[in-house]
């Protein structure tokens, strides 16, 4: 993060300004831009931010072989300067709230303020998993509710709602299609996967224990139906399909293919991560797939990134229903709620597959989600899939002049708009783009992926986005695409205003400094 400190750089040396100006500065600041020691620069292991009573080390621990056997060499901060650390590092970083980001695959939208507050109210904010069920009644009612939706917008059967993410929801949906196919005895190994899909599918399936083949693109940037076709066979128990695809492109031959997947004995799996594209126009059950995991992030609001929290329902056809994962919410006869928990009883899911997680989900996701589509409503739902569709066509007309547009020509695309490399100048590449948009204030979009385009740049605006911000980038992006097609040199150097210059990011991956050391000399 930090190479003037990494190189020996102290507080009180002058250093050339950050942006490569003729005017540095002595602390290495430029105005609000600080620059930041990294914190064992700042603090050091012999002083402590705050008093605490001396303690002999040779009393006999509680932790047996676990206790500590030397000093941990932590920096000792005071509560001011830990603040102001950590606030600094933070004013370098980019979220949501300070601006656009283009992410394809990758729906970053804004959380509306509302989700939040619903989530920190009383009986939701404070509610424990190990609780009694006579106690969070309401907490059992909204997951049942969030079930109810996702599997009306969906048109499915039902819905395991305890995966965690959008690749731990793949896996639930591969382990209930693997479950059904032990159920009747049939021991297909293979599972097809579009080159249009999402990278974490042909993982997912290898996970589960399937060994994966690949099915071409057509030339329009969709499933080529008659390769799917010809390799059908009793050896394949599924097809793994993204729909929207990661071209942003809509499956036209979606129902044609789960028809020839089923008439050969297989079952249809479809990557529901772009479900925000389609929700309240298109109902996967009616296009015959059988499991569709959705990410709540993307298609409902919930907050991403940073590692989590994340959490990825599965809605499933009624062939796949009987496998789902333990627990699920109920209602009994008297009305009241509760958890079924139980894998051996006959009465309840007697062919679950089992248990994926301790519990029953994300319920803090949970909350925010079913806020959003109660906030909405099924006009402002459909209205925000429009909406999201609308942006990114937008986008993908007024750039495809100044960048290539593989599949400009077959037609709109669905919430995101994909961009190759093709004809930059000889030498320029997609990277240095996306290093100038961070010299114009933006977040770079997906790039390099789908693996299908050279060089490929996927844009999704999402629906939060208004046109005076989408038009701002659309500027930044025509002029970067003029550099990189003039051959400006500059480009290749970029970033230029950024708290660091451009890294060496292979190096960095490759031979990455994972532990501080003092500085020689």
């Amino acid at each position: 993060m930090n190479q003037i400190n990494q190189s020996g750089w102290k507080p009180g040396t002058p250093v050339a300004s950050i942006d490569g100006e003729k005017h540095p500065t002595v602390t290495g600041n430029k105005a609000l831009m600080l620059e930041e020691a990294l914190i064992f620069e700042i603090g050091d292991a012999d002083t402590y931010g705050v008093d605490l009573p001396y303690t002999p080390t040779d009393l006999p621990g509680r932790m047996g072989k676990f206790t500590r056997k030397g000093e941990i060499g932590l920096p000792g901060l005071s509560e001011p300067q830990t603040v102001r650390h950590y606030t600094r590092l933070s004013r370098q970083n980019y979220g949501i709230d300070l601006g656009f980001f283009p992410l394809g695959s990758c729906t970053m939208k804004h959380n509306p303020r509302l989700n939040e507050k619903v989530a920190r109210m009383p009986g939701f904010l404070d509610v424990h998993p190990m609780q009694p069920i006579d106690t969070v009644q309401g907490a059992l009612g909204v997951i049942d509710e969030l079930a109810h939706w996702l599997i009306t917008l969906t048109g499915m059967q039902s819905v395991a709602m305890s995966p965690k993410a959008g690749a731990h929801g793949e896996l639930c949906g591969i382990l209930c299609i693997r479950a059904a196919l032990e159920a009747r005895g049939d021991a297909r190994k293979v599972v097809l996967v579009p080159e249009s899909a999402h990278g974490t599918n042909p993982a997912t399936a290898a996970f589960a224990g399937y060994s994966t083949e690949d099915i071409p693109a057509n030339k329009d940037g969709r499933v080529d139906l008659d390769a799917l076709k010809a390799r059908l066979g009793p050896d394949v128990a599924a097809v793994m399909i993204t729909n929207p695809n990661t071209c942003g492109l809509f499956e036209r031959d979606m129902k044609a293919i789960s028809d020839a997947v089923h008439e050969a004995g297989g079952l249809v799996y479809c990557d529901g991560a772009n479900f925000n594209a389609i929700m309240g126009r298109v109902r996967p059950g009616d296009l015959g797939i059988d499991a569709m995991h959705i990410n709540l992030h993307k298609t409902f609001s919930t907050p991403h990134g940073g590692g989590g929290p994340g959490s990825g329902p599965v809605v499933l056809s009624e062939a796949l229903a009987p496998f789902a994962p333990l627990p699920f919410v109920e209602k009994a006869k008297d009305g009241s709620l509760r958890l079924i928990e139980e894998e051996n009883m006959e009465e309840h899911h007697a062919s679950t597959f089992g248990r994926m997680t301790a519990f029953n989900g994300q319920m803090g996701m949970f909350t925010r989600a079913l806020t959003y589509i109660l906030s909405h409503g099924a006009d402002g739902l459909r209205q925000a899939a429009g909406d999201a569709v609308l942006n990114a066509n937008y986008i993908l007309r007024q750039l495809e002049d100044v960048l290539h547009a593989p599949f400009g020509a077959s037609g709109p695309c669905m919430h995101e708009a994909l961009f190759g490399d093709a004809g930059f100048a000889e030498g320029f590449s997609t990277l240095d783009l996306a290093k100038g948009l961070i010299d114009e204030g933006f977040h770079p979009m997906t790039m390099y992926f789908p693996l299908v385009v050279h060089g490929a740049m996927l844009i999704e605006p999402t629906e939060t986005e208004s046109k005076a911000g989408i038009d701002q980038f659309i500027m930044a992006m025509r002029s970067l695409a003029q550099r990189a097609k003039d051959g400006d040199e500059a480009l290749l150097t970029a970033p230029h205003h950024a708290p660091r210059a451009r890294l060496d990011e292979a190096h960095a991956a490759r031979k990455p400094r994972l532990a501080w050391s003092e500085p020689e000399g």
